[in-house]
């Protein structure tokens, strides 16, 4: 299981990166269609890349310790209690990005069944950035969820800034 997991989280980052070339494609195609005297509306285009870019990238960023973290007080706690509070961090970011990724989902839901598309010339489907968004959200409750079993398993954080981890080693 834990090797589906990294392959998964891998791959968002991956998508990520490919979003971000989707950004620079957009953005270089608009500039080429200016000089040629040809308006291309690209900016709708480059928008829900950057969406979709933003949200894969989460989950890969979560484990791979690139999110901030600010550690002025668990850094002063004693061990036992410091587990502890990863363990409550851990638990409150899986209910709140849960609750995002659920209502995520069905914000694409609905914009499929109502069918809603952009107002600009390119007039995309709203569902299709809102999935890659859907989709990105999601990983990252995964992520949540699988740091917060290896948390509850006396596991040590996974998600610190990788000059901090000391991965597979228990907590004493």
């Amino acid at each position: 299981m834990r090797g589906i997991l990294d392959k998964f989280y891998e791959a968002c980052g991956y998508l990520a990166a490919a979003f971000m070339v989707g950004i620079g494609l957009a953005i270089l195609a608009q500039i080429l269609a200016r000089f040629r005297g040809v308006t291309l509306d690209a900016t709708e285009a480059a928008g829900m890349c950057l969406a979709a870019s933003t949200f894969f990238g989460l989950a890969h960023t979560f484990r791979r310790g690139g999110h901030v973290r600010i550690n002025l007080i668990v850094d002063k706690l004693p061990q036992h209690w410091r587990h502890r509070v990863e363990i409550l961090a851990c638990l409150l970011g899986t209910v709140v990005v849960s609750f995002l990724a659920w209502h995520i989902a069905s914000l694409a839901l609905q914009s499929h069944a109502f069918n809603d598309v952009s107002p600009g010339l390119l007039a995309m489907p709203f569902w299709i950035p809102q999935t890659g968004v859907a989709i990105g959200v999601t990983a990252l409750a995964v992520a949540f969820i699988d740091e917060l079993v290896w948390l509850i398993g006396g596991g040590r954080p996974r998600y610190e800034a990788p000059d901090e981890l000391e991965l597979d080693r228990p907590v004493a």
